[in-house]
């Protein structure tokens, strides 16, 4: 995801924030995290756009902790955890804003042999994230393979076909991410707008929707303003991250957000807007998310 290919499984095991380590026990972790939550200060936002972040970004900071620094910072939940992990913000008043789906990004709906699997993987999680308040699972195209654009449209629109009355009948939407196939997920299909915005309409149901990522699709298409107005139907939720690097939402980096959120403000969005970058400078981590919220607040 980086230059260095960082996925979040691995980031996880590396990535450190505040003065939270890694490797520290988990019992100084949450001392540690608490602390934090004590001297950091409470953020007012308008709400407008309604924000979550990421928690395979932000490290090893145990995650009941890590909610309520994020309440303080003026967001209402947290996006890309494990269904293990569901309770623990619900318990601190806060959304899973998506929940992580059985699939990966090599593995989707492109191929009509990972429809069964896919198919009984999500009809077993859908009940249960509709029971736990969550409203959104993430999919994955997976990748070419050799595979041609409209084949793999066509095979991702047949296996969606046949997931939408479970998540029909359980209010639950099911999410494509678009990620870039010229520097992170090489092979990876779903890598344009257009052709994603495609299968949702082929689809044809509201509980199927994109994962609009902008630091991706600002490096597969850029034209990020147009694009949002343009397919705002088709899109269900969005990503944050600076380009080039991932990191932070600064005057380092070539989006300027507060343009970009306020043309998804003004297409009268009411979803969720995650931020999925990586701090910069990692002992700076909490710092770099509050100046995200605060620009991202139009």
């Amino acid at each position: 995801m980086s230059h260095s290919n960082i996925t979040r499984r691995s980031l996880l095991k590396s990535l450190a924030v505040g003065t939270a380590a890694v490797a520290a026990p988990s019992l100084l972790l949450a001392q540690r995290a608490a602390q934090i939550i004590d001297d950091i200060e409470a953020l007012t936002v308008t709400g407008d756009i309604r924000q979550s972040v990421s928690k395979w970004c932000f490290g090893d900071i145990p995650l009941d902790e890590f909610c309520k620094i994020c309440k303080k910072l003026g967001m209402v939940g947290v996006d890309l955890i494990g269904e293990n992990e569901w309770d623990i913000v619900n318990q601190n008043d806060m959304t899973v804003t998506m929940g992580n789906g059985p699939d990966s990004i090599g593995y989707g709906f492109n191929r009509l042999e990972h429809h069964d699997t896919l198919i009984e993987r999500f009809t077993r999680l859908i009940p249960i994230a509709a029971e736990k308040k969550v409203p959104n699972l993430i999919c994955f195209s997976g990748e070419r393979r050799g595979m041609s654009d409209e084949q793999g449209m066509e095979n991702c629109v047949i296996g969606l076909k046949r997931l939408m009355p479970v998540a029909e009948r359980h209010g639950v939407t099911i999410h494509m991410e678009l990620l870039n196939s010229l520097r992170d997920h090489r092979d990876y299909q779903a890598d344009k707008t257009p052709w994603a915005a495609e299968i949702v309409q082929k689809v044809g149901s509201e509980r199927f929707k994109l994962l609009y990522d902008i630091y991706h699709m600002q490096i597969m298409e850029g034209n990020l303003i147009d694009n949002i107005r343009r397919y705002k139907d088709a899109i269900g939720h969005y990503h944050t991250a600076g380009v080039p690097g991932r990191n932070d939402l600064d005057d380092r980096q070539e989006i300027f957000y507060p343009a970009v959120m306020r043309a998804i403000k003004e297409t009268g969005y009411k979803g969720f807007v995650a931020h999925e970058f990586i701090p910069r400078n990692r002992a700076q981590g909490l710092q770099a998310l509050r100046q995200a919220v605060q620009i991202c607040d139009v």
